[in-house]
């Protein structure tokens, strides 16, 4: 068992004053939010629910203007509560049934009642679904409206929450500057670092950091329900049958892949389940937490251990992601995985010098990995970055790390991932473009 006093082989670090650490618990609350659902079919159904909010009577006819990324990921995913897949019905129930301060968890309570509602809007072809060709915003959402002589119109822009407008009739009711609205900008956001990351997580006061256990019991529960029944392609259950116990073992790294793969396989078949969201992705907060937190539980760790490590791990998360984008042609398990690996390091008793270790290792492994959209064999990638976060954490505690000689690895970690971010970003603009258009006409 994993004892606290090995935790103390760190180098001595500057502490952080209680400024940097409130502006950095702030940033982690913006970031981990509760969804229901996939966030960008939700996101689009949370826009929809604005623009149809200010009008005085029920939508008669909603134009949706999306970016390439926000149909990417919404083409395939299961919409909670109703058996359907894709965005017709999370628009049309985000006309009918949803609330705009209920944010991600909008669908939250719809009923088969609600459901009919929805399908009949769609068989009167209310809806229509555009690609904005006006924008190179991977993150934009616009909705239209109209009933009567009635118009309306939201947009969110940048993140799955933020409206940066909303109109009736012409008349804005709700205006963001556009210097506000960039695609990473967060209110007040602190400057970041890998080394920064490491002391707020593993010096910060304990009690400022146990929020983060909300999130990790919630999708701990989604984990739990793969359990009960098949969802999506089952990849939990396929490890746990016969086969799968025969190659894959029953032990702490198989179990860790069943618990955190389940979960997703839980989200993506359209559970009425939240799941706490990292940066703008259920699944990225699935994958920054259940394996932590099934790793800590095994290995018998004390609460505080557990909670130092599921900080290190989202907080990391963020801060890739403020390089990367809330969406990217990268796949999220990588920049997930790359947290969980950290996180399981610290938990084995790792070092500063082994942390980075596995975090080398793992932009050394899977990155390239493709985003193809938002789908329920998400959980066959969620898999695979479970599995290389485990090897790469065991092979830093023999302090095996990839080197600055190696592909994109820099001697400077903070340069390793911005070099991960431009390969997401700049290497792989194409590829995103590619795969939309085979998603699209196949």
């Amino acid at each position: 068992m994993t004892t606290f006093a090995s935790f103390q082989n760190y180098p001595i670090l500057f502490m952080l004053t209680s400024e940097k650490r409130t502006s950095i618990r702030k940033l982690m609350q913006q970031e981990i939010v509760p969804a229901i659902g996939c966030t960008e079919p939700i996101s689009v159904a949370l826009c929809t629910a604005g623009a149809c909010g200010v009008l005085q009577q029920k939508a008669e006819r909603i134009d949706a203007y999306l970016s390439a990324n926000v149909i990417k990921n919404a083409m395939g995913v299961g919409i909670p509560g109703t058996g359907m897949t894709g965005l017709p019905i999370a628009i049309a129930l985000g006309a009918l049934k949803g609330k705009k301060e209920d944010g991600l968890e909008l669908l939250k309570g719809i009923t088969a009642e609600d459901e009919e509602l929805g399908k009949q809007f769609i068989r009167e072809n209310r809806i229509a679904i555009h690609l904005c060709h006006d924008t190179e915003e991977k993150l934009y959402i616009e909705v239209r409206c109209s009933a009567g002589d009635q118009t309306s119109r939201a947009i969110i822009r940048g993140a799955h929450t933020r409206f940066t407008h909303i109109g009736l009739n012409g008349n804005a009711l709700l205006e963001v500057k556009e210097e506000m609205v960039d695609e990473d900008h967060v209110d007040s956001s602190p400057t970041l670092t890998f080394r920064t990351i490491y002391e707020y997580a593993t010096e910060s006061p304990l009690e400022e950091l146990s929020f983060i256990l909300e999130g990790a019991r919630m999708n701990r529960l989604v984990a739990e329900e793969a359990m009960t029944g098949a969802y999506g392609h089952n990849v939990a259950g396929s490890l746990m049958q016969r086969k799968g116990r025969a190659i894959f073992g029953d032990n702490l790294h198989s179990r860790m892949v069943i618990a955190t793969a389940g979960a997703c396989d839980v989200r993506m078949d359209g559970a009425m389940m939240p799941v706490m969201s990292n940066s703008g992705s259920g699944n990225q907060g699935i994958a920054a937490t259940v394996p932590v937190m099934t790793f800590a539980e095994e290995e018998g760790c004390s609460e505080e251990q557990l909670i130092r490590a599921l900080t290190l791990s989202s907080l990391l998360i963020i801060y890739i992601k403020q390089h990367l984008g809330k969406l990217s042609a990268l796949c999220g398990c990588v920049v997930a995985s790359t947290g969980s690996a950290c996180g399981i390091t610290w938990l084995m008793g790792g070092s500063y010098t082994q942390i980075i270790f596995a975090a080398k290792n793992m932009i050394a492994n899977i990155t390239g990995m493709i985003c193809d959209g938002a789908k329920p064999s998400c959980a066959l990638k969620i898999a695979s970055g479970v599995s290389t976060a485990t090897l790469s954490a065991v092979m830093a505690m023999e302090n095996e790390g990839v080197t600055a000689l190696e592909g994109i690895i820099d001697e400077d970690i903070d340069q390793t991932i911005r070099n991960l971010a431009l390969i997401g970003n700049q290497g792989m603009m194409e590829t995103d473009r590619l795969v939309l258009e085979i998603m699209t006409t196949k």
